[in-house]
């Protein structure tokens, strides 16, 4: 039997990027049951939430790499995630982001998106990835343009239309994992 993954942390200015934990359950819950997760595959019940976070530590398992819970650092709440995901119908590796609501306009977004995509190319080999945006989420896509991402084209996925943005080259950096 394989080793499970041992998901790393990364700690930027504000946040901690760590492991889902049983605890989140409640603040994704919150998220998932909000309409502005549709473009994330809500809205949800408490059960399809948590199928999410299972599928979150699954794609770690499986893939060695996958998405960050963002956490404050002060308090250890959660307010998003963030990182790479490839999924099997996915056309590359992406980085995928959201912010809880109450936590928008505040910064973390780009904060944890940033650190996600920075160590996703020291460590995994993504320097340049992708981010699928559904062409009606605009808090989305201007996430993607500050983060100095640019369309690409548009790709059919999962019976609709996405937009790619492709992330700059983000060169490593020489920073360890916790």
């Amino acid at each position: 039997m394989k080793d499970p993954v041992r998901i790393p942390v990364i700690e930027t200015e504000r946040l901690t990027l760590r492991e889902p934990r049983i605890t989140d359950l409640d603040d994704f819950a919150v998220f998932y049951a909000d309409e502005r997760a549709r473009f994330v595959g809500g809205p949800a019940d408490r059960v399809a939430t948590w199928q999410a976070i299972l599928k979150m530590s699954g794609h770690w398992q499986i893939r060695g790499y996958g998405l960050w819970v963002a956490a404050r650092r002060t308090t250890g709440e959660p307010v998003g995630f963030a990182g790479i995901v490839h999924h099997i119908d996915w056309p590359e590796p992406e980085l995928g982001y959201s912010i809880f609501a109450g936590w928008e306009g505040k910064g973390y977004a780009f904060e944890a998106a940033e650190a996600a995509r920075e160590a996703a190319a020291e460590h995994y080999g993504f320097t340049a990835p992708i981010s699928l945006i559904d062409p009606e989420n605009t808090r989305s896509i201007r996430l993607a343009e500050r983060l100095g991402a640019t369309f690409e084209s548009e790709t059919e996925l999962r019976g609709s239309t996405a937009r790619i943005y492709r992330h700059p080259l983000t060169e490593p950096k020489g920073r360890a994992l916790d």
